[in-house]
């Protein structure tokens, strides 16, 4: 097994050549710019084409092209860079075409700061653009469960003909953590008979995002793509659970929030506390019925998140008022340290 130290920028932007990408098209943000300088080397190297657009808006669209032609492609960016590209990703979800997004969050709202921060969770799990359509959002706590998630969601998008989004925090990113790079024989190959390819020979295909006919066809397309999202959800979701099994208190966090609140609840154990972890790696779908069945009465949960409150309203919903629900997390950049999550905890309990 050989390892190397990279950041989780480079771990994302490699794994996706591995993956099988060949298409990349973004604009340069803070804090995720070693992603596209360094595939703007690695991707004419690996025989692939490297697009530096001239904005988020063009990025996002060119995407939409080469994702119709069934290419592996993708695009990465930061919290007000994704927002310029939510009308893109409804037309790509709508469209049902795969590709691979990831959104390295940064503080807000407004153009904020470079600080890492967990504000773009709504956005990212409740659609983002308009219409109703989902992403399958996936959100690594380590560089190694990056490089692995970044080779899954390529599979995925395939899998389900959907978009796929990896939400990580700028801290993530920028951090260096010896890695094992996914091996090319984990690429899953699935049939494309969608896509445009030219139409010599067999029926056109056609991708659309505009119905016109007084035949309820958007209804019908809706309808469809919910048909879609369940199976998702029946299908797909994913997440890790940690000293839950006698746990009064139950913190639910993602990414850098899980990592350092695992380290408070070992401090909390050391106290004699009962505390345990449930950490979705899949946000969307996320993980309610782990999170309903772990609620009960006398038990507390506690969503600690670089945000003012977002995770939170998923756990409440899951939660169902069956348990107590409280939210530990301020936005604009601030990271907690585990001995805050530790102190947290003893208020609580």
């Amino acid at each position: 097994m050989t390892k190397i130290l990279i950041k989780g920028n480079i771990a994302i932007a490699e794994s996706a050549v591995i993956a099988g990408c060949r298409y990349y098209f973004g604009y340069p943000i803070t804090p995720q710019n070693e992603i596209p300088m360094y595939l703007s080397g690695r991707l004419p190297e690996a025989g692939g084409v490297f697009v530096q657009a001239e904005s988020e808006l063009a990025a996002i669209n060119m995407v939409f092209g080469a994702a119709a032609t069934g290419a592996r492609v993708m695009t990465t960016t930061s919290s007000p860079g994704y927002s310029l590209m939510q009308e893109g990703i409804s037309y790509i979800a709508a469209a049902e075409l795969p590709c691979v997004l990831a959104n390295i969050m940064r503080g807000g709202p407004g153009l904020g700061n470079i600080a890492p921060a967990q504000a773009d969770y709504f956005q990212a799990v409740k659609g983002g653009g308009h219409g109703d359509y989902r992403l399958i959002v996936l959100a690594p706590q380590s560089v190694q469960e990056t490089a692995d998630l970044t080779m899954e969601a390529f599979n995925l998008a395939d899998r389900y003909r959907n978009p796929v989004l990896l939400l990580l925090d700028g801290l993530l990113a920028l951090m260096s953590e010896p890695v094992e790079l996914p091996k090319p024989d984990r690429i899953e190959k699935y049939p494309k008979e969608w896509a445009l390819t030219g139409a010599k020979g067999r029926s056109r295909n056609v991708i659309r995002t505009l119905w016109l006919n007084p035949d309820d066809r958007v209804t019908k397309h809706n309808c469809h793509l919910l048909e879609k999202y369940d199976r998702i959800r029946n299908e797909l979701i994913k997440y890790e659970t940690y000293k839950t099994e006698d746990a009064d208190l139950i913190i639910v966090a993602y990414g850098t929030s899980a990592r350092v609140s695992r380290t408070g609840i070992d401090l909390a154990r050391q106290a004699g506390i009962k505390a345990g972890l449930i950490r979705p790696v899949t946000l969307w779908p996320f993980p309610e019925k782990v999170i309903r069945d772990a609620a009960g009465p006398g038990k507390k949960f506690l969503s600690v998140e670089m945000s003012m409150g977002q995770l939170v309203e998923d756990v409440r919903l899951a939660v169902n008022g069956k348990s107590e629900v409280h939210h530990f997390g301020i936005g604009g950049g601030w990271v907690p340290t585990e001995v805050e999550v530790f102190e947290k905890i003893k208020e609580l309990v």
